[in-house]
Order: C-alpha cells, then sequence, then structure tokens
C-alpha cells in the first residue's frame, strides 16, 4: 500500500514582487516557544506534567527489588493503546515473551536487517527506516540499548531511545505485546523467539500515542527519528544526473536510504503482507468496510492489482508482475558495481520489509545471470537465494520501477561532495497561530507577512578554491511538530513551505509593504505535506530573512527551522522589542508609584502650591479653563446629568455614557460596549479602590477611545464593525505599542472570535488594557532599565 504519504505539491504565484508575506513565530529558548513564560498559555493543548517522570534505571531498579514485573500506565496492554478510530470486531490477547514462546531473547546473534518481518500494521516506511537502522551498529545501540535482556535482571521493562524535534527522549515500556492465537499481530522477527522489532515497534507507537497512529508516513519521517539527521527528497524521473553517485556516498557515509514506488491510487496509507490474520480480519469486517473504502469502484479484473487488508485500516497492496509493490517502502542496502560479460554493471539491493515478495526480473535471487558470476564475487555481493524479502536489481530497473528516493544524512554533507565538510547548525522552535502568525504562502499577501520570521546572518564565503564566485552554502529544514500524534484528534500534515529574503539593518518584524515590492532570493521548491522539507542554496554573504509558512493561512501548530551552513552565520527569530510611545502621565498608579513618579493630573497645578494627596480625585483645573468644543460641552453635560452631584460613574454608568456617545456615530457599525468591558475599564483607571473614575479620568479615557477609534476605521475597511486579527498587529502599532510574537499570539487567542475577527468593544478593551500596563510599568520603573520589582500587593 501507500508508502509515502500521497505528497500533494500545491502551486504558488511567481517569484516576482507581487506576493506579499507576514511573519509572525514564537521566540526560541527561555521566555518563548514551548517553554517560555506564557507556556501555559500558547500551549493551551498540553498537559501540564507536575511530576518528572522516572527514569528506566529507577523503574527498572525499583521492580527487580520489589520483584515484580513492569506494568506501563501511560501505554496500557488494552484496546486504547491501538487504536483511535475504530473497534475492531476480534479480541487481541496481550501476552509477555515468556507466555509466547519458550527462552524468549532480546537479539539474536545481533540486530540485523532479516530480524524485521511485518505485521498487520501499515507501517512498512518505519520498519524500512529498521532495516537501514541495522546497517549502522553506533546508530543501532543509540536508538536500541543492548543492556537489555530476558535472561539477567529481567523485569518486564524495556527502553529505547528517539530523536523529537532537536532533544533525545528516552521512551520506557513494559513487554506486553498484542497477540492473535499465540501469534504476534505485528512486527515480528525471522527468529520466533527474537523480540527487540515488536519492542522497538511499541516503543515507537507510544511515542505517537497508539499503534493506529503508525500507519502511512515517510521513510524519512522514522530515519530522522533515529538519527536526527537530514533528509533529502527525490523524484527520480527529475534526479540529477549523478544520482548513482549520490546514492553510493550515502552508503558509504552511513546515510540511511529507502526508495518507493508511486500507486497512482491517491492512498496514504501504509501496505501489509497477506496472512491468516489479515485474512480472517478481513471476513469479519468486510461488510462493515465496504461502507467505508471506495475499492468497489476500482475495477481489479484483469490486471495484478488487488485489494489486500491490514488491521489499521483495510489498504490496498498493489502487486506487480515483476514482484515489485506499489505504494510500498523498501530500504536500500547497498549500492554496488559489478563486471558482467566483460563491462561494468551497476547494483542497487533493496529489501522489502515483509521478508517476503522480491523482484522477479534480472538479477533477482534466482535469476540466470548469476550463473555468470564467479563465486567469490557472489561472496562479496552476499548473494543468497532465500525468501528474505532482499534482492539486487540492477540500477537501470531501479530507475525503470521506482519513483522516490529518500535519503536521510547524519550531517548535511552535500552526497555529491568527495570529502566530509564541518557544518554550522542552528534551531528555532516557533508556531503559527490562527488568527495572528498563520498567514500562509505568499499567493496571501495581506497575511503572509504576519508568518513567523528568522533572520539569518551568512558571515563568511566557502572555502572552496575551485569556485570564483563568492558563495555560502547553507541547508534550510522546515520541520512541522506532532501531527501524527494529534491525528486521534483530526489533524493531518500541513502542506508547508519556505522563502528566503533578502533584508539589511532590522531585527524587527518586517511588514507587508515589504515583501509587496521585495521578490524572494530562494524558496523550497514546492508546498508539500511531508513532515519536513529541506532544501540546499548557494547565496552571497549577506542579512536574509526565511519566512516558514504553511501553503493556506489559519493553520494552527508548531514546527522547528533548522539551518546548517559551511560557514559561520546567526540565525534568530526577527522580534520586536516589547515598548511604548511614553505614556501621558494621568493617574496615581499606587501609594509608590506615586512616590517615585508623582504622576498625577494635577502636576502643574501643584507646583502653584497645592498639594495632591494619593487618594483624592480632582477634577483637573487645565481641563476646565481650555475651551471646550460643541461635542465637549455635550460629553459634560451628559456626564453630569448621569454622575450626579459627586462627579463621579461606576461601570453600569460608564457603559451607559460610552454607548450614548458612540451612537451618535453613525459611520462606526457597533453595538457598544458590554458591561464587562466597562468594568475592566474602571479597574484599570481607577486608583482608589472606590470602583468609580471621575471626569478628568473619564475625559482622558475618552480622548484615547477617540483615537483608537480613528485607527479601528481605517482597518474596518469593509464597515462590518470588526477588523482582521492579522491586522491587530499593525493597529497596535498605529497607537505606539510595540509587542513581540508571543504577545500577538496571546492578544489574538483573547479578544478574536471564532471566525479571526476583533470587535469595536473588544479593540478598546485591549488597547485600554495595553496602556493601562504600559503607564503602570513606566510609573514603578524607575530608574528606567525596564526592570521592576513588585511587591505581593503591588
Amino acid at each position: 500500500m501507500p508508502t509515502a504519504i500521497t505528497a500533494t505539491v500545491a502551486q504558488q504565484t511567481g517569484s516576482g514582487s507581487v506576493p506579499s508575506a507576514t511573519i509572525s513565530t514564537t521566540t526560541e529558548g527561555a521566555g518563548g516557544g514551548t517553554g517560555g513564560i506564557y507556556s501555559a498559555i500558547i500551549s493551551r493543548n498540553q498537559p501540564i506534567i507536575r511530576v518528572k517522570e522516572k527514569t528506566y534505571e529507577e523503574l527498572h531498579k525499583k521492580c527487580l527489588e520489589k520483584n515484580i514485573l513492569y506494568e506501563d500506565p501511560d501505554f496500557p496492554p488494552n484496546e486504547s493503546s491501538l487504536f483511535y478510530s475504530q473497534k475492531i470486531p476480534i479480541k487481541f490477547e496481550w501476552k509477555r515473551p515468556r507466555e509466547i514462546c519458550e527462552n524468549p531473547r532480546f537479539i539474536i546473534g545481533g540486530a540485523n536487517r532479516t530480524d524485521i518481518c511485518q505485521g498487520e500494521l501499515g507501517d512498512c516506511w518505519f520498519l524500512a527506516a529498521i532495516a537501514c537502522l541495522t546497517l549502522n551498529k553506533k546508530l543501532l545501540c543509540r536508538v536500541i540499548p543492548h543492556d537489555q535482556s530476558f535472561i539477567q535482571n529481567y523485569a518486564g521493562i524495556f527502553h529505547f531511545q528517539f530523536w523529537r524535534y532537536g532533544d533525545w527522549v528516552d521512551v520506557v515500556i513494559d513487554d506486553y505485546l498484542p497477540t492473535y492465537n499465540n501469534q504476534l499481530v505485528f512486527t515480528k522477527s525471522s527468529q520466533r523467539n527474537e523480540f527487540w522489532s515488536a519492542l522497538l515497534e511499541k516503543a515507537y507507537a507510544k511515542l505517537h500515542g497508539s499503534y493506529e497512529a503508525l500507519k502511512g508516513g515517510n521513510t524519512t519521517e522514522a530515519m530522522e527519528d533515529f538519527t536526527g539527521g537530514v533528509t533529502e527528497f527525490y523524484e527520480i524521473k527529475d534526479a540529477p544526473k549523478d544520482i548513482y553517485k549520490i546514492m553510493k556516498h550515502a552508503i558509504d557515509r552511513g546515510s540511511l536510504m529507502a526508495s518507493s514506488i508511486d500507486d497512482n491510487l491517491g492512498f496514504s496509507y501504509g501496505s501489509a503482507p497477506r496472512s491468516d490474520i489479515g485474512e480472517l480480519i478481513a471476513r469479519m469486517v468486510k461488510n462493515l468496510e465496504n461502507a467505508q473504502m471506495t475499492h468497489s469502484t476500482v475495477d481489479y479484473q484483469g490486471t495484478e492489482e488487488r485489494p489486500a487488508w491490514t488491521i489499521v485500516p483495510m489498504q490496498y497492496e498493489t502487486r506487480m508482475s515483476c514482484g515489485l509493490v506499489k505504494g510500498h517502502a523498501y530500504s536500500v542496502t547497498a549500492v554496488e558495481e559489478t563486471t558482467f560479460n566483460g563491462k561494468k554493471l551497476r547494483l542497487v539491493r533493496l529489501r522489502n520489509p515483509w521478508g517476503q515478495v522480491e523482484w522477479n526480473g534480472p538479477w533477482s535471487d534466482k535469476s540466470e545471470e548469476w550463473n555468470l558470476v564467479n563465486e567469490e564475487e557472489k561472496i562479496r555481493l552476499q548473494h543468497k537465494i532465500v525468501e528474505d524479502g532482499e534482492f539486487w536489481i540492477s540500477f537501470e530497473d531501479f530507475m525503470r520501477h521506482f519513483t522516490k528516493l529518500e535519503i536521510c544524512n547524519l550531517t548535511p554533507d552535500t552526497l555529491e561532495a568527495d570529502k566530509l565538510q564541518t557544518w554550522t547548525v542552528s534551531v528555532n522552535e516557533g508556531r503559527w497561530v490562527r488568527g495572528c502568525s498563520a498567514g500562509g504562502c505568499r499567493n496571501y499577501p495581506d497575511t503572509f507577512w504576519t508568518n513567523p520570521q528568522y533572520r539569518l546572518k551568512l558571515l563568511e564565503e566557502d572555502d572552496d578554491p575551485e569556485d570564483e564566485e563568492v558563495i555560502c552554502s547553507f541547508l534550510v529544514a522546515l520541520m512541522q511538530k506532532n501531527r501524527r500524534k494529534e491525528r486521534k484528534l483530526g489533524a493531518n500534515l500541513y502542506t508547508i513551505g519556505f522563502a528566503i529574503y533578502e533584508m539589511h539593518g532590522t531585527k524587527h518584524h518586517l511588514q507587508k509593504d515589504f515583501f509587496l515590492y521585495n521578490a524572494s532570493k530562494a524558496r523550497s521548491k514546492t508546498y508539500i505535506n511531508m513532515r519536513e522539507i529541506s532544501e540546499r542554496f548557494r547565496l552571497p554573504p549577506s542579512e536574509y530573512v526565511v519566512i516558514p509558512s504553511t501553503y493556506e493561512p489559519h493553520q494552527e501548530g508548531e514546527f522547528i527551522l533548522r539551518v546548517f551552513s559551511e560557514k559561520r552565520s546567526l540565525s534568530e527569530e526577527a522580534e520586536n522589542m516589547i515598548e511604548a510611545d511614553r505614556p501621558s502621565p494621568i493617574i496615581f498608579v499606587s501609594d509608590r508609584a506615586n512616590s517615585n513618579k508623582e504622576l498625577t493630573a494635577d502636576e502643574d497645578a501643584g507646583k502653584d502650591g497645592e498639594k495632591t494627596h494619593t487618594y483624592e480625585k480632582k477634577v483637573s483645573v487645565a481641563t476646565k479653563a481650555r475651551d471646550e468644543s460643541e461635542e465637549e460641552k455635550q460629553f459634560r453635560n451628559i456626564f453630569r446629568q448621569i454622575a450626579g452631584d459627586d462627579m463621579e460613574i461606576n461601570a453600569e454608568e460608564l457603559r451607559n455614557v460610552l454607548n450614548n456617545v458612540v451612537k451618535k456615530h453613525k459611520d462606526l457599525k457597533t453595538e457598544g460596549f458590554e458591561l464587562e468591558s466597562c468594568r475592566s475599564m474602571i479597574a484599570l483607571m481607577d486608583t482608589d479602590g472606590s470602583g468609580k473614575i471621575n471626569f478628568d479620568e473619564f475625559r482622558h479615557l475618552w480622548d484615547k477611545i477617540k483615537s483608537w477609534q480613528k485607527i479601528f476605521k481605517r482597518y474596518d475597511t469593509d464597515h462590518s464593525g470588526t477588523i482582521n486579527s492579522y491586522e491587530m498587529r499593525n493597529a497596535v502599532n498605529d497607537a505606539g505599542f510595540r509587542l513581540n510574537n508571543q504577545l500577538y499570539d496571546i492578544i489574538t487567542m483573547r479578544y478574536a472570535d471564532k471566525n479571526m475577527n476583533i470587535d469595536f468593544d473588544s479593540f478598546i478593551c485591549c488597547f485600554v488594557r495595553l496602556d493601562a500596563m504600559f503607564r503602570a510599568f513606566h510609573a514603578f520603573d524607575k530608574d528606567g532599565d525596564g526592570i521592576i520589582k513588585l511587591n505581593v500587593l503591588e
């Protein structure tokens, strides 16, 4: 069945200057990204883990001391660990290896590619990667710690290590495995009593939440999780002329490599071999699945194609007459040259993770070509006539039949080069937030600029005496995070890509106009729905900005952006400083703030000898004295009528005043202010805790609202009474505030509705809060160093 998720390529506009882009991203490191101060808000779907998980060593020791076998509470031996989208009308029994066979062993005679035989799960992509992994013993020992056994210090607990978005994680499991009729349902070894491959598959399933989450994928995804390497993806019909040399270099350098054949049916699942269990399940669920699958519309008569069933879910296998399987992942385990009929012949060795079903054409196990090869050469090429899923094929036949080649390099050293290079790497974590920083590709100029932006400074040219160009070589790899794990929530891989622009002299987030009038210097060839997209580039030393994005806007998710360069480079998020135009001093913030700043509306009057008390509210002499316009006189009269003799109003009265004035502005479409919004305004303006504000404070509030109203109308282009949340970044900037990307994300989540629109009420509330917070901060920041210290009351 389809091994690689169908790589849907989306077309975008040309590289001219028309596309525009918006950028918004999350900072990395302390205070940003998923680990920053706002992680509980930004990563609101992630559970908060209060207690650090115990390590494998601690759990293992505890089990031995108590003489018990470990049972994993996080991945229990029940259906929740198997499936999330369906129930299978057959009961699997979870057993430990000692219950399945006599004398179980973790590894027998070393872990090798023949130990991997696919079961009833469409994860051939994963198993093909394991087969590649066994060719590199150093990597193998990193992923599969070999100090584990069913004999010495056995406690029913095992662990495996995987690379996850920049870190290596240790996954601890128990050794319960799903069986049917005492046979392993999923991956198994060619030897009945060897279990490392089955346990590795279980650990990987736990990492992603369930066995079903492993159905369908790209082999490079697992290769990266085994190595932390960088992948390169080739469409064989468009491969470079020296693709054989590239493959040879990959094998020689320990890179992991796999290949597959498009199935032309568009399915994005893995395939599994026919088996007794599979046939039984097929019969049991046939009627149920007929309503869900579309195979009845495919005519298989007179073809070699036929449906085959796997557990999660039922899928298609398309076996060709030559023995190869369409939509199926094969490991590339060797690339060699031999002499045949006096001529050099190039060969490729592949392995089917099923452990059976092989190529039956020239250079297959039993082909006549081997009769003309001497025994010494057969030994060198490890030729064997055995149905183990591994076979040789001529390079020409490989190029003719296979459509995709995936290579995972342990370092991004170019495979065309003849010597290894040293690369520097920078890693940035970020996220696309719907309504704020999920701007889509350059086809969406109004939002593209809001996407996260990363500055890239290429400082030194390459050391290549044969190249007269002043050029810097670098590789950009964009990977989306956690999409497979979130499948049970309906998540699928986004279609992703990136663009690179040259820029100079600014560390700030680039605005819309920049992308309207500047063409990209480089970009990913396509937008594609794979976990990672990577591309090599050669550009002159300069400053650039990398814009990672999804193809469509409004798609929310996390990502990791890695930049590898041959020489020294700097990569960081394009981030604004948090600042505001100096707020006008109006009100007291607290006793302490008053003593530090003496911020009072009567500051000028105080110079004439008039003393002001911290908690006393007065009407400004300056306000009374100045000439009032007709609107202002009307405004004062309304205020006096509502406030009464004390000239102070509460939240409900404030609402009446504001709505009375706002409704006179016919060009502003709004239903007025909510009571809760007015309560917030009172709380932010009130200095003595009375729950009321005086006319002078209200006058200041109204002046601000009028200026913010003009900004709102500027961006309410369709006069709907709302603005698009993506425009909030510009609106905030126009009001004199500069915020970082994390705060823009929070504003969007707090004030935007489900359609990513912000109404006038929410807009003003946001600005009142920003204004009050900046004024409070400046009041406390007595030495102007941008740092304040507060006690609990403050």
